[in-house]
C-alpha cells in the first residue's frame, strides 16, 4: 500500500535537506568525489561504444584512463604554463595598452579627455592593473589550491573517477532497485529526461567550448597575435554563455590587435574576420550539431544556477549548479504537465466530457491501447 501523499512529501522534503546540508558541511571533503562522478558520468558513453566494439568494460576503462593521463601531460607541460606567461605579460602590459587608448583619444577626441574624470579614471585603471594585476591573479591561484589541494586533484579524482567508470553500470542498477516501486516507471522517466539534458547541454557545450577555444586559440596565433592562446582560452571558455565569449574574446582580441598592429589594417581585419568566421561557424554547424534546439536549459536560467550555487556553496556550488538546474527544469516541466492535465488547471466539469475529447499523455495511452 502507498504511503499517504503528505508522508511521501515530508519524506523527501528531509531527503532535499540532508543533500543540501551535505553541500554545505562537506563541501571541500566530498569536492573530488564530485568531480570524479561528473568525469565518470561525462565519459560513461565513450565506454558504452567500446564495448560495442568488443572490449570488456575493464579494457574500455583503462584505455580512456590511458588517453586521459596522456591528454593531462600535455597540458601541463605545454599548455599551461605558456597560458600563464601570456597572462602576466598582459598585465604587465596594460598600463602601456590604457596609455595608448589614452592618446588616441587625445588625437580623435580631445573634447572627452577634457573631462579630469575620464582623464583620471584610465590613469588609475593602468596603475591598479598593473599593481593589483599580478597580486590578483596570485590570489586567485592560492585560493584555488586551497579549495582543490594540489595532491587531492592530482591523484584522488583520477582514481575516483575511474572506479566510478569502471562500475558505473553496476551503481546505475543498483540505485534502480532502491526506486520506490510504486513510482520506478515515473521517476525512470524524469532521470531518462534529466540525462537527456545533461548529455544534450552539458556535454555538448563544454564540447563547443574546446572546439571554438581550440580554434580561436590556433588561429589568433597563426595570425600573428601576440597573446592568441590567451584570447582564444578565454573566449572558448566563456562560449559557455551564449554571445558572452564572442563579445569579450572579441573585444579583447580586436584591441590587442589595435594595439600590436596599429596601422597595419590586413593584419587588423584578419583578426577581426577570425571572430566572425568562429560565430559563423558556432551558430550554423557546431552548437545546432553538439548541442541541438531542444535541451531545455534557458542561457538565464544557467546563470542564475551558476550565481546562487556559487554564492551558496562556493566551488562546489558552481560545480553542481548546472546538473541540478536540469534537474529542476525537468522536475518542473513534469509537475506543469501534471498540473495541465489535472482537475485544478482543466476543473472538474472537464471530468464529464467524453474521453475522445481528451488531450496530452492520457488520450495517447488510451489510443495507443486501443491500437
Amino acid at each position: 500500500m502507498a504511503l499517504p501523499v503528505r508522508q511521501q512529501i515530508t519524506y523527501w522534503s528531509l531527503a532535499t535537506l540532508v543533500l543540501v546540508f551535505s553541500l554545505w558541511w562537506l563541501g571541500n571533503v566530498i569536492l573530488p568525489f564530485i568531480m570524479g562522478g561528473a568525469i565518470a558520468y561525462f565519459l560513461d558513453p565513450l565506454a558504452d561504444r567500446l564495448e560495442k566494439l568488443g572490449l570488456s568494460r575493464a579494457a574500455s576503462t583503462a584505455i580512456i584512463a590511458l588517453v586521459a593521463v596522456l591528454a593531462f601531460v600535455i597540458l601541463s607541460l605545454a599548455i599551461v604554463p605558456m597560458l600563464v606567461r601570456q597572462l602576466s605579460q598582459l598585465v604587465a602590459l596594460a598600463p602601456d595598452l590604457l596609455r595608448s587608448l589614452q592618446a588616441f583619444l587625445v588625437e580623435r577626441f580631445p573634447n572627452l579627455l577634457q573631462n579630469s574624470v575620464v582623464n583620471d579614471t584610465l590613469n588609475s585603471l593602468g596603475d591598479a592593473i598593473k599593481s593589483r594585476g599580478g597580486e590578483l591573479a596570485a590570489t586567485l591561484l592560492s585560493s584555488a589550491m586551497t579549495v582543490v589541494n594540489v595532491v587531492i586533484y592530482i591523484v584522488v579524482v583520477p582514481v575516483v573517477a575511474f572506479y566510478m567508470l569502471l562500475d558505473w553500470d553496476r551503481m546505475v542498477a543498483k540505485i534502480d532497485g532502491w526506486l520506490p516501486r510504486d513510482h520506478v516507471t515515473t521517476i525512470r522517466q524524469i532521470a531518462r529526461d534529466i540525462d537527456r539534458v545533461l548529455s544534450g547541454f552539458v556535454r555538448g557545450q563544454v564540447t563547443v567550448c574546446l572546439v571554438l577555444g581550440t580554434f580561436y586559440a590556433v588561429a589568433l596565433m597563426a595570425a600573428g597575435l601576440d597573446f592568441g592562446l590567451l584570447v582564444g582560452s578565454v573566449a572558448g571558455a566563456l562560449t559557455f554563455i551564449p554571445y558572452i565569449g564572442a563579445i569579450i574574446g572579441g573585444t579583447l582580441a580586436i584591441g590587442l590587435a589595435l594595439f600590436q598592429f596599429w596601422g597595419e589594417w590586413l593584419n587588423i581585419g584578419i583578426v577581426a574576420g577570425i571572430f566572425a568566421l568562429g560565430q559563423f561557424l558556432e551558430g550554423n554547424f557546431v552548437t545546432p550539431k553538439l548541442v541541438g534546439d531542444s535541451v531545455g536549459l534557458h542561457p538565464l536560467w544557467l546563470i542564475f544556477a551558476l550565481s546562487a550555487f556559487g554564492t551558496l556553496f562556493g566551488f562546489v556550488g558552481m560545480l553542481v549548479a548546472v546538473p541540478v538546474a536540469a534537474v529542476i527544469g525537468v522536475v518542473a516541466r513534469f509537475f506543469i504537465d501534471q498540473y495541465l492535465h489535472g482537475a485544478l488547471y482543466r476543473g472538474l466539469s472537464a471530468q464529464s466530457l467524453p474521453a475522445e475529447t481528451g488531450t496530452g499523455t492520457g488520450a495517447a495511452e488510451t489510443s495507443d491501447n486501443e491500437s
